[in-house]
This record gives structure tokens, C-alpha cells and sequence, in this order.
């Protein structure tokens, strides 16, 4: 049985989404019926809905999702939520109404998290942790896995290992670092000079300014890089490896190549794609509520301004994240 939705006797939500691949114009602002949740299903009023890179790419037609859902338009973008549970499916047993919770949510195929409601699995949900307030934790999800499971899973990253991370300012960037200090890293970032001051609050022990220093004349034999940059960026970088370090690009559109370029070099590299994990996101909430890990929020936008959001998500050079304030 479903529990009863009452917000205010609403019956109808705002959501973001677009009918057709295009630039910017082609995202609106629709009104639909709330949905109800199914088995196994949770409804969240959305807080804080993240914006990522491949929001703005899907839009604009490129990649594998784009591929997947061109006959099925219109959609909905957003994989990353929080905000406060709401109703609850039939065989919901770990979450109630009034939870606060966040997750990646509809990845990769369905989407929805623009919207001022979304359906999702309740086991795709972890608790928010009260130190983080939910708009801010609707950013968190789908940066903070791709950040730690790239650590974690794929270079397994260990204390007293020394790292390189590529735009250490970003989304990812930001969060990867934090997550390398807590595990006992020597970690590195590159970044531009505006944000030198930034990661070194952040505990970043060497920062270099990728406009007037050359990375790979500086590191050598490093264990791990987190190449957050691809092409060149990422090749260049295998010059930095130790015999038995290990790369991770993140952009899926040159990571053949790199990957390519460090097995004619004997060395190690991989591609990788980030997954819902709510076990990990629960390790992740419990460096947040330890103090160990802060989400930096360049800037909040409404639904209504969604637009403006995708301009600067596209514009490359965010400090931290930014996530439309779906409240």
C-alpha cells in the first residue's frame, strides 16, 4: 500500500526536458503528475538535483545514452537526487516517510532527477548525513562514486601511495583528493593558479598550475594518476607512472586511446564507468559527517534556470559542483 502523499494537496510537479537533441533552447520546464511509487520503489520531493558533464553531452546527442533514448523523447536528464522521502511502495522496509536520502538515481537510461519529485529504488538510497544540508547533497552522488570507485576499486589506492589527480578543483577532482588525504595518500593535483589556494585548504600537498608548469617533468614514479582530462592529458601523464603504478581516465570518448598508448609502453591504464552503489555512498556520508570530506557548491540554480546551469556546466572550469535547488 502506498503510504499517502501530503504535500500541500499538490497534485501536479515541475520537471525539466527536452524533445529533441539540441544546444541549450531545447530544455524546458513541463508540468506533469507526481508519480506514485511501485514495489520496491521510494518517491523523493528532490531537494538538490547535481549537475554532471554527461547531462550536457546527452543533450546534445553524443554518447552512448543519447544513442539509447533517441526514441524515447521527451526525457528527463539528472542522475543525482536527495531530498526527502515522501510516499513508499509495497516491500519498502528500510526507509519511511521524512527521510532524508540521496542516491544516482535512473542511471544510466531513465534519468529524472531535474524535477521537483523523482521515483527511484530504495536500495539505490543512502541517508544523508545531517551535517550536509540536501540541496548540497544532491550534487554529491554521482561525482563521489566516479571518485571513489576509480580510487578504490580500480587503482586501489593504499596509505603512503603518492597520486596525481587532474583537475583536483572539479567535481570529481575536488572530492577524489579529499577522499586519497582520508586514505593516507600523497596526493598532487593540477589546476589552474585561481584555485592553488582552494586544494591546499583542502589538504592537497602539491599543487601544480597546469597553465606554466609541465606535470610530467614534475612527478615521477607516482602509483597512481586520476586523469580526469583525457586525450593528451592522459597519455602525457603515463610518462609519470611508476613500474608498477597505475592510470584511470575517466572521459569514456579518448579512453581507448590511453589506454591503447600505456599497453604499447608495458604500463598499466584503464577505462572505467561509475555504477550506483549505496555501500559506498554510506562510506562516503561517514567522511562527511567525520568532518574529512566537504562538497563545495560553486553555485545553486532554480529549474527555471536550468539553461544557465547547462552554460556553465559546458564552460568547463567549475570549482566544485554545481546543482539546481529543486526545494
Amino acid at each position: 500500500m502506498d503510504t499517502p502523499i501530503d504535500r500541500n494537496s499538490e497534485l501536479s510537479m515541475k520537471k525539466v526536458v527536452y524533445n529533441q537533441f539540441g544546444e541549450r533552447d531545447v530544455l524546458e520546464v513541463a508540468s506533469s503528475d507526481i508519480p506514485s511509487p511501485q514495489e520496491g520503489e521510494v518517491l523523493i520531493r528532490v531537494h538538490g538535483a547535481g549537475l554532471n558533464p554527461i547531462d550536457w553531452k546527452t543533450r546534445n546527442g553524443f554518447g552512448f545514452v543519447a544513442q539509447q533514448i533517441e526514441n524515447a523523447l521527451p526525457w528527463t536528464p539528472g542522475y543525482d537526487v536527495a531530498g526527502e522521502v515522501v510516499a513508499i511502495g509495497d516491500g519498502v522496509t528500510t526507509l519511511v516517510p521524512g527521510d532524508r536520502v540521496m542516491g544516482l538515481v535512473g542511471f544510466p537510461l531513465n534519468g529524472g532527477g531535474y524535477a521537483e519529485y523523482a521515483l527511484t529504488a530504495a536500495d539505490e538510497l543512502a541517508v544523508v548525513p545531517e551535517e550536509l544540508d540536501l540541496v548540497t547533497a544532491g550534487a554529491l552522488p554521482l561525482a563521489a562514486l566516479t571518485a571513489w570507485q576509480a580510487l578504490f576499486e580500480v587503482a586501489e589506492l593504499e596509505a603512503g601511495q603518492k597520486i596525481l589527480v587532474h583537475a583536483g578543483a572539479g567535481g570529481v577532482g575536488h572530492l577524489a583528493v579529499q577522499f586519497a588525504l582520508a586514505r593516507g595518500a600523497h596526493v598532487i593535483a593540477t589546476a589552474s593558479a585561481g584555485n592553488r589556494d582552494f586544494l591546499a585548504e583542502l589538504g592537497v600537498h602539491e599543487v601544480i598550475d597546469y597553465n606554466t608548469t609541465d606535470f610530467a617533468e614534475e612527478c615521477f614514479g607516482l602509483d597512481v594518476v586520476l586523469d580526469l582530462v583525457g586525450g593528451d592529458t592522459g597519455k602525457r601523464s603515463l610518462r609519470t607512472l611508476g613500474d608498477s603504478g597505475m592510470l584511470v581516465t575517466i572521459p569514456t570518448v579518448t579512453a581507448d586511446e590511453v589506454v591503447s598508448a600505456a599497453e604499447t609502453q608495458g604500463l598499466r591504464a584503464h577505462g572505467m564507468t561509475v555504477r550506483p552503489d549505496v555501500f559506498h555512498l554510506e562510506e562516503i556520508a561517514e567522511l562527511i559527517e567525520d568532518g574529512d570530506v566537504k562538497v563545495h557548491i560553486e553555485k545553486a540554480f532554480t529549474l527555471d534556470q536550468v539553461a544557465q546551469a547547462h552554460e556553465l556546466l559546458e564552460g568547463g572550469h567549475v570549482r566544485g559542483k554545481l546543482v539546481l535547488d529543486c526545494s
